[in-house]
């Protein structure tokens, strides 16, 4: 079951601090995280060298040689196997998103070289003046900087080589070489047990005082055991229960050192609505966040978008991320019914976590890769995720496979919907489970087998729209009225006519154009 963590600064009251304005407690642990350091980074340095490890066995040692507890000695061992375990799968990541951009690379300097190669080949012919076809890189030439664009492009390929050489050799070594763990100063880490009174052996917490069991080798110093007034921690939903384990992370920033609780949630009672008699779906893009509600019948009848900052740093993005999630939340209250969003991917070809094309920002331009690095998608639904389950409201996930395209095609024109709107109005109709049939108009051009399922005739007119020449931007769908003209007008340039065309039906009416 998920976690929650609640942190807050230690308080420092006026009748503990002493003459240098501390605390016991701030004392002790000033003195207790040097030992924890060491004792994290020789577990650490043990694990890395990949000999066999028995916690049973290392525990009794970390007690011997840095005097402390079982219960401390757990916690050492916990906090050093988490960041061990976390440096590993950084280094797969790393070399995974490493070979990403190699074979990004590789393709980009594939199609740029045939490119080249077809239009030498096309300005080799004889009679090249009069090709009905182009060619396809034509030859022309930079009155500012004196170069041709065949030079230009072969200036990029160059580039691109070296990096990919760059890249094979950086994975190279990342294979092969060791992983470093960091583990920081000026913490310590205590694991909990649901068995133990308040969750804990060693720290304990009774609401309003915080008792710590000072281990072996300060106990000189600090006696046996050291307390402080934490109170409460502050929320508008507390869902710290009074029951199960506590994990508590002491750590020193900014001058001051904060305790971190780790627990098990209290359940929430759930505000559930069916999807049955409305929901809500929301998509993310860019800029901003797209949200449609329909009712029972899969009408719509309110939609909006909440607008999203680019650039901001991170805890000012978290920030914007939260509000907008807490309207969403707002919007729940007010229409009655759940919130519909997609999967993180989907099987039918729309990839939604975006590593794949974070991969490629290389070869796609400033603009778009300015867009993308600062858009926080996997955060969003993060976040969105934790807000909506704090409150106990319902989150349904559908696959998102053409939702954009099937609200670009019948919602956007007929509602005069914005892009993220119609794809949120097709999300939550998908929530609900109803079908998108695509238009009489449109499938009668469209070469489907009887029986498949309605995404393979989507499939076939997302391929046309694409081959589209016309269709530049989303902006172009507004001016469609008739979608069947259009794939129609596909196939004839493709040279597959249409069964439509070739049957010409015997029952049209007189006043029916053919």
């Amino acid at each position: 079951m998920a976690t929650l963590t609640y942190v807050k600064r230690l308080p420092t009251p006026a009748e503990e601090l002493n003459s240098l304005g501390l605390t016991e407690f701030e004392m002790f642990l000033a003195a207790y995280s040097p030992v924890f350091h060491k004792a994290a980074c020789e577990t650490a340095n043990y694990l890395l060298a990949g000999n066999s490890f028995s916690k049973s066995s290392w525990n009794t040692h970390l007690q011997t040689t840095y005097g402390i507890s079982k219960r401390h000695a757990n916690g050492v061992i916990s906090h050093a196997q988490g960041a061990v375990d976390a440096s590993k799968e950084h280094r797969k990541r790393h070399i995974r998103t490493l070979e990403g951009k190699l074979k990004s690379i590789n393709s980009w300097i594939t199609k740029s070289k045939k490119k080249l190669t077809d239009a030498v080949k096309f300005y080799a012919k004889k009679n090249w003046q009069n090709s009905k076809t182009g060619c396809r890189f034509p030859l022309s030439c930079s009155l500012q900087f004196h170069k041709t664009n065949w030079k230009n492009l072969r200036f990029q390929i160059h580039n691109k080589k070296r990096r990919a050489y760059q890249l094979t050799k950086q994975i190279e070594h990342l294979k092969t070489a060791p992983i470093q763990t960091v583990i920081l100063r000026n913490q310590a880490f205590v694991v909990g047990s649901k068995d133990e009174n308040f969750g804990n052996q060693v720290c304990q917490w009774d609401g309003e005082y915080l008792k710590f069991r000072v281990p072996a080798c300060l106990e000189s110093k600090f006696g046996k055991y050291v307390q402080t007034r934490l109170g409460n921690f502050d929320r508008n939903i507390n869902r710290l229960p009074s029951y199960g384990s506590r994990t508590w992370h002491f750590y020193r920033k900014d001058g001051e050192w904060n305790a971190a609780v780790q627990f098990t949630p209290a359940p929430v009672k759930r505000v559930w609505w069916h999807s049955a008699y409305g929901c809500i779906g929301i998509d993310m893009n860019p800029g901003s966040i797209g949200w449609a509600y329909v009712d029972h019948d899969g009408n719509l009848k309110a939609h909006g978008q909440i607008p999203l900052q680019m650039g901001l740093p991170q805890g000012a993005q978290d920030a914007q991320i939260v509000d907008a999630c807490l309207q969403l939340a707002t919007l729940v209250d007010t229409f009655a019914c759940p919130i519909v969003c997609v999967r993180a991917a989907s099987p039918s070809g729309e990839e939604l976590d975006f590593s794949t094309k974070k991969e490629q920002l290389k070869e796609r331009g400033r603009k778009y890769a300015r867009m993308l690095s600062g858009w926080a998608y996997s955060r969003f639904y993060e976040l969105l995720e934790s807000v909506l389950a704090n409150r106990g409201i319902y989150l349904m996930k559908v696959n998102p496979a053409y939702t954009s395209v099937i609200g670009l095609v019948k919602y956007a024109r007929q509602y005069g919907l914005a892009s993220d709107e119609a794809a949120a109005m097709v999300i939550a109709r998908r929530g609900m489970r109803l079908k998108e049939k695509i238009h009489g108009s449109v499938s009668a051009y469209l070469s489907v087998k009887d029986g498949k399922h309605v995404w393979s005739q989507w499939n076939q007119l997302n391929k046309a729209l694409k081959s589209r020449t016309d269709i530049r931007s989303r902006h172009s769908y507004y001016s469609i009225s008739n979608w069947g003209l259009v794939v129609n007008a596909s196939r004839l340039k493709s040279g597959n006519p249409p069964m439509a065309l070739a049957q010409e039906p015997e029952s049209r009416g007189k006043g029916t154009k053919p």
